[in-house]
């Protein structure tokens, strides 16, 4: 509804905002302050403000107490929206218990109280443009901070702009657009005919493709629609036309999803719950949402239908709804009731869609908002139903220096059956691009090398061709723009993987490499050529110029030094081996972590990494680290007991799992732990892992292979029961090997699956069990899920 935006009876003006590809959107503001001029365009002030948390940090900082004391008050505040220290004391009784705790307890509270809600510091609003007709200073003061590159803005903030009467713009820099360019420029790369060139603005809005990718949960990446819960969301829905996707946009808030509102929606959705309508008059505005009031523009409209209320009014009853003012809502109510009685609608229904239009206005949203939004999360999940490599690589690009989110993404890849393949000198290059289908990573995304480093070894190889070796290149290449350290983080990313040359012996060979470089630098400059080039048999550089005295890096070497460079494992994983003992011994991965809610207890999985130890007050050791898995990282905080017995695991960078409670930032998008157990894989396998089963076809089954079975069995003795089922040609036969318990470990299927040379024989079978602590601790873990392989 046009009127929701703008209509006569509107005192305030309204909100614009408008999304720009994150590269494009200073390039809008330059273009709005040229169009209407420098005095007249400015940016908009913005204070952060002492809020409940932050208010006890400031506090206890300004009073000199501990940072750990401070710390442990402030986390005593729940991350409830609109929090204050008022309503935090009335929900947390150990918070409130400090009213009654030392006198530098109590002092902190008081100072805290009397400062929440203070302006704290001024910044540039993220997004606000204000735009007037006459000079600025006309209307209001303007403001410039002290940095030299600190930029003009309002002195008033946005509310007092608004209160002015000047239009107001929201320029928004939104990665999804970018992301979206990024896959158009590498699907139209090859195509040189522009009207041959794939639009993105002339996909069809019915594309069955793309629901079945959207039904199938499978949206990472897709804009909107990639958290966990939204993944879910999508499978129970399962959405059909594009009305599903805006109404999905809408739905998916704490308000929504309290009320019970999403699973009214999918019942009657899918016919589990018949869409009944209190009026026959309705129908016609609540068909699409199959009779559950989602959007605001549907208050206005059942205001006007029901009571003749102009679109302008119904506006002003949608703004009174959602601020719930006593005075005015009793206003409205009895202008609604009048109107209805007006047009013959019978009293006591029309009080009853009253009070049912404003429990639905608190969670309403504007559709015009949530279609935009639901539009471009359509198109990001066509392009990853009909173009997923190009746009696995567009997402790649954007995230580039976010390691945790291009781990998520590279794991999405693989799933995808899409290999992101190293970095190799001759194909990459800057960023990420397509090659044969796979996503290849960009030069300039290698730690060291940098984007003039980058550009010069593809400026050179376009020019003059492909590198023969590391030799070749050093040759070629202006080594003042490509140093020693940009060649040793592209050897350990493995860019020069082609020449079959171990990494160690190229990385070895680099100062010999780059004197090489040197020296025919020099006689460029010089105009001098070799003896061997006037007889035009020019020497090459070939394996035997690299040196044969050098101990080769192993698997784990080579993946350190790759992590290193890269940020993340590319080529393979550590724990890539352990994937279904991981699954079966977590209740989340590290990306999960976020969703399990704050205080939450959880058990993740993984490798220890960046380990900081330091003695507590009393004397006690800690440590702070980050557990690495397949999807990303996570800080966890261990005391004495727990790091103690993690430390064996961290010397040997063996995979570990961690107990603990989960913390939530402020604003609900990073997780930590606070450990509180600590097992190793075997150690955790042996409790969850109820039985070993062996699947073997009636062929593997023969006496002498079944002789090497047992060799290899006998090594891996323990206590799980242990199966053998036969497939045979008409039926299964189930052995119990009585006299083989197994210990369940990613040796025990590495051996088998080597003996037969096949994967996937042998299952670990999760029973009910939770994984026990020490008897002393006497809590009890979340309940283990049985997961079968």
């Amino acid at each position: 509804l046009f009127e929701r935006f703008l209509n006569p009876e509107r005192v305030s003006m309204p909100d614009i905002d408008m999304d720009f590809c994150i590269n494009g959107r200073d390039r809008v503001i330059e273009y709005v302050t040229k169009k209407y001029g420098q005095d007249r365009v400015s940016q908009i002030i913005t204070f952060g403000r002492m809020q409940a948390k932050g208010v006890i940090r400031d506090v206890g900082r300004a009073l000199h107490m501990p940072y750990s004391e401070v710390d442990r008050i402030a986390k005593l505040v729940p991350t409830d929206l609109g929090m204050t220290l008022k309503k935090a004391e009335a929900q947390e009784p150990e918070f409130a218990r400090l009213r009654q705790g030392n006198a530098l307890e109590r002092e902190l509270l008081e100072v805290a109280h009397s400062l929440e809600g203070l302006n704290r510091h001024a910044s540039v609003h993220a997004a606000g443009v204000v735009v007037t007709d006459q000079p600025l200073v006309d209307y209001l003061p303007l403001y410039k901070g002290a940095k030299e590159s600190d930029v003009i803005v309002t002195q008033y903030d946005m509310g007092f702009v608004e209160e002015l009467g000047l239009i107001k713009f929201d320029f928004l820099g939104l990665k999804t657009l970018t992301v979206i360019d990024n896959a158009l420029k590498i699907i139209n790369r090859s195509i040189a005919d522009e009207a041959q060139r794939f639009d993105i603005s002339t996909i069809p809005l019915d594309d069955k493709k793309t629901y079945k990718l959207l039904a199938s949960g499978a949206a990472v990446g897709v804009f909107q629609l990639e958290s966990s819960g939204m993944q879910d969301l999508l499978v129970r829905l399962k959405p059909g036309c594009f009305e599903d996707i805006i109404a999905l946009v809408a739905l998916y808030r704490p308000g929504p999803i309290e009320s019970g509102m999403i699973d009214d929606f999918i019942a009657c959705k899918h016919g589990r719950q018949k869409v009944e309508y209190l009026l026959p008059e309705l129908e016609s505005i609540l068909k699409e949402t199959y009779g559950v009031i989602v959007y605001q523009e549907q208050v206005m409209q059942v205001a006007q239908k029901l009571a003749g209320y102009s679109l302008g009014q119904a506006d002003i009853l949608r703004k009174a709804m959602g601020k719930k003012k006593a005075d005015v809502m009793a206003s409205q109510r009895e202008s609604f009731l009048n109107g209805a009685r007006e047009n013959s609608i019978d009293p006591d229904k029309a009080e009853a869609i009253f009070d049912l239009m404003a429990q639905f206005a608190e969670y309403g949203f504007n559709k015009s908002h949530s279609t935009a939004y639901g539009y471009l999360a359509y198109q990001t999940a066509y392009l990853k139903a009909h173009y997923p490599v190009e746009f696995m690589a567009g997402l790649l690009m954007e995230d580039m220096n976010n390691t945790d989110k291009v781990i998520k993404n590279i794991a999405e890849c693989r799933s995808m059956g899409i290999k992101v393949l190293p970095p190799d000198i001759n194909v990459s290059e800057l960023s990420f691009t397509v090659v044969d289908d796979n996503v290849r990573f960009g030069l300039a995304a290698v730690k060291n090398v940098g984007v003039k480093a980058a550009a010069e070894i593809i400026r050179v190889r376009e020019i003059e061709g492909r590198y023969a070796s590391l030799f070749d290149l050093c040759c070629r290449i202006d080594l003042s723009r490509v140093n020693r350290r940009v060649l040793e983080s592209l050897v350990k990313a493995g860019a020069f993987d082609e020449e079959n040359v171990a990494r160690s012996r190229l990385f070895a060979a680099i100062d010999t490499a780059m004197e090489s470089g040197q020296s025919a630098s020099r006689d460029r400059v010089c105009g001098q050529q070799s003896l061997f080039a006037f007889a035009g048999d020019e020497p090459t550089f070939d394996e035997a110029c690299y040196p044969e005295d050098v101990l080769t890096w192993d698997d784990k070497e080579e993946l350190v030094f790759e992590r290193d460079v890269l940020g993340f494992y590319l080529s393979s994983h550590p724990l890539q081996r352990h994937v279904d003992e991981l699954q079966r011994c977590t209740t989340a991965n590290t990306a999960e972590l976020v969703n399990c809610g704050n205080s939450s207890s959880a058990r993740i999985g993984g490798l220890l990494n960046s380990v900081r130890s330091k003695r507590t007050r009393s004397g006690k050791l800690m440590a702070f680290a980050v557990l690495e898995d397949l999807y990303g990282s996570v800080e966890v905080t261990l005391f004495e007991e727990t790091y103690l017995k993690a430390k064996d695991y961290i010397v040997d960078d063996e995979p570990l799992i961690l107990e603990g409670r989960v913390e939530i930032n402020d604003d609900q998008t990073k997780a930590k732990m606070i450990v509180s157990e600590v097992f190793g894989l075997d150690e955790a396998l042996s409790t969850v892992i109820e039985k070993v089963e062996i699947n073997l076809s009636y062929e593997q089954a023969a006496p002498a292979r079944l002789a090497l079975l047992q060799d290899v069995l006998e090594r891996h003795k323990g206590t799980i029961p242990a199966f053998i089922n036969l497939r045979m040609p008409e039926c299964r036969i189930v052995m119990a090997l009585e006299n083989f318990p197994l210990q369940p470990s990613a040796d025990l299927v590495h051996d088998v699956n080597n003996l037969y040379n096949s994967g996937r024989l042998v299952e670990f079978v999760a029973s009910e069990k939770i994984i026990e602590p020490k008897p002393e601790n006497g809590r009890r873990y979340p309940q283990q899920k049985g997961k079968n392989q």
